[in-house]
């Protein structure tokens, strides 16, 4: 392989020829041979928009030439393109302030952007540090690019996905407002509800912890860009901070501001905590509707059965003809997965030490992987489950009609003790309650159907 020298404080480095990056990424390179998990994109494409913005607000406070602008900007929208993602090749297990991911964005930045100049015949070139990196420091950029990354995932991949189950959520409980099934709390029988009644309780789930991602993210908006090393902005134009952040919102359409407290925002990440709890919500939710499809979906035979779901694939290579609810498997895992990822951020969050923390990396990758795993999972579990879910009535009617606790709505006429009475000795007598009801002498067969009517006891008594 060819070679070429490159040179950083420490001192000279062998960088591949082929390669955009500089000395500090290759020492990187060398000293952090730990694992598989390599910088999200996610994280490189908010360095790129926070460097190029960097370097508009540097132009237009009278830091930072025209051409070496314009040249930064060329080589982030490469970036950005999705031109040069080969060489970001940096582990998420490095230094937890994230400075050679900072570095490796800036000494490829300042490749790209100085064959530009050379190819426009410039007679200006870009240093890594003193241009690229001008006004920042890897304590307020990682961050920065984090929250851009963040809030750009949650918005464009998860919440989508979401809006489509609650969208299916809202149409299947529409359709089924008028089956009538029996309940279960306790995974015991209860009183009766419409099919609809319970897929609407799914929709709320939806309904709510979608309120409450969209809510928090303001919390992420804030960036902590012209902070600089410790909070203090050192090295960065009084104006720097809020000229930034309306940059990266002309770039993004976007509404970031800058971070009110600079010395928060640098050692504290409570706001990723905070959204990363809502997404565990959203996980215990969407745990909690898998698990009650593939309750109601078992069988065919031997189980629950009320409800049927597709058959995608086979499900075991002994038994013929089995298929499982594999779609609910997928995302209960997910959905527990994503539990683990919300333990790990928030130790992390907490071993914020003096003026900075130093897990940023870990909470940036598992924050991600968590949108990007429940919002994956969200819509294949929608497109290839709920939408193709389905009432089995007569099924659904057998249930009802066999279950004791129909026997409820005696409660308010004949009064609690002579009910159960009547659930007893049907119980004990492998009887119907109507023939419970007539043998023990409480109630005539006409009385109990005129008090016994499933459809109204999926509301509120009448007055």
């Amino acid at each position: 392989m060819d070679y070429r020298i490159e040179r950083d404080t420490l001192g000279e480095m062998k960088v591949p020829n082929d390669k955009y990056w500089g000395a500090q990424t290759q020492r990187s390179l060398q000293n952090f041979p730990i694992g598989n998990e390599t910088m999200p994109k996610e994280i490189i494409e908010g360095f790129a928009i926070l460097k190029k913005s960097a370097a508009r607000a540097n132009e237009s406070l009278g830091l930072l030439e025209k051409d070496k602008a314009d040249a930064i900007g060329h080589a982030a929208d490469r970036v950005l393109a999705g031109e040069l993602f080969d060489h970001f090749p940096l582990v998420v297990w490095q230094t937890g302030s994230g400075t050679q991911s900072n570095m490796n964005m800036n000494e490829v930045l300042a490749y790209v952007g100085n064959e530009w100049l050379e190819a426009q015949e410039k007679e200006v070139s870009l240093h890594p540090n003193d241009d690229v990196n001008k006004s920042q420091s890897s304590n307020d950029t990682y961050p920065t690019a984090l929250h851009i990354a963040a809030v750009k995932k949650v918005e464009d991949h998860l919440l989508p996905a979401l809006k489509q189950m609650k969208q299916t959520l809202k149409e299947k409980a529409d359709a089924y407002q008028d089956v009538v099934k029996i309940g279960r709390t306790h995974l015991q029988d209860a009183t009766p509800l419409t099919l609809g009644q319970e897929i609407s309780g799914w929709h709320r789930m939806l309904e709510k912890t979608e309120s409450m991602i969209d809510d928090s993210l303001k919390y992420v908006r804030e960036i902590a860009l012209g902070g600089t090393a410790v909070g203090t902005g050192i090295n960065a134009h009084p104006d720097f901070a809020e000229t930034v952040a309306q940059k990266i919102n002309e770039e993004t359409n976007g509404t970031f501001i800058s971070a009110p407290n600079k010395f928060h925002a640098l050692t504290s990440h409570d706001e990723l905590v905070h959204t990363h709890g809502a997404l565990k919500a959203l996980a215990a939710d969407v745990m909690k509707i898998a698990n009650d499809v593939r309750w109601l979906a078992s069988g065919p035979r031997c189980g629950i059965g009320e409800i049927t779901i597709p058959a995608n694939e086979p499900g075991s290579s002994i038994m013929p003809g089995k298929v499982n609810p594999t779609q609910s498997e997928a995302i209960t895992m997910v959905a527990a997965h994503v539990m683990g990822n919300d333990a790990a951020i928030g130790f992390a969050a907490s071993q914020g030490n003096f003026e900075l923390n130093v897990f940023k990396p870990m909470i940036a990758y598992n924050f991600l992987q968590s949108c990007q795993l429940l919002g994956d999972s969200i819509k294949s579990f929608d497109e290839r489950s709920l939408a193709g879910l389905e009432p089995d009535e007569e099924k659904i009617e057998k249930y009802l009609n066999d279950s004791l606790m129909l026997v409820t709505a005696l409660n308010p006429h004949i009064g609690y003790e002579n009910a159960a009475k009547i659930a007893k000795y049907a119980h004990e007598n492998n009887q119907t309650l109507r023939e419970s009801a007539v043998e023990t002498g409480v109630l005539s067969g006409e009385e109990f159907d005129k008090l016994v009517v499933p459809k109204e006891m999926t509301k509120p008594n009448a007055k």
